[in-house]
């Protein structure tokens, strides 16, 4: 059989770095929509916007990571059965 790909691992700055970089967008969103100098519900509005947004996009993450993973198995299944027919075809053996 073939050797398996190594399984990338992120580094625990890249993680670090982009909890940091999520957490100060959105701070930073938040503190812009308390000082709006509008009425409470517009910015009760923005603000329930923002997180409807945030797990929207958690959500099309997980989607996409989870069918990039199940692609990746199909693919190494494929590639075993493959294999494992070169392996048995015997071109010189007589019918």
């Amino acid at each position: 059989m073939s050797d398996t790909p190594v399984k990338q691992q992120s580094t625990a700055a890249f993680y670090g770095q982009a909890v940091a970089s999520f957490a100060v967008a959105l701070g930073a969103t938040a503190i812009g929509i308390f000082n709006l100098r509008t009425d409470a519900w517009v910015r009760a509005f923005l603000a329930i916007a923002v997180l409807y947004l945030v797990t929207s996009a958690f959500t099309l993450a997980k989607v996409i990571r989870d069918r990039q993973e199940a692609g990746q198995i199909v693919n190494r299944v494929d590639q075993a059965r493959l294999e494992k027919l070169l392996a048995d075809h015997d071109p010189l053996q007589k019918l």
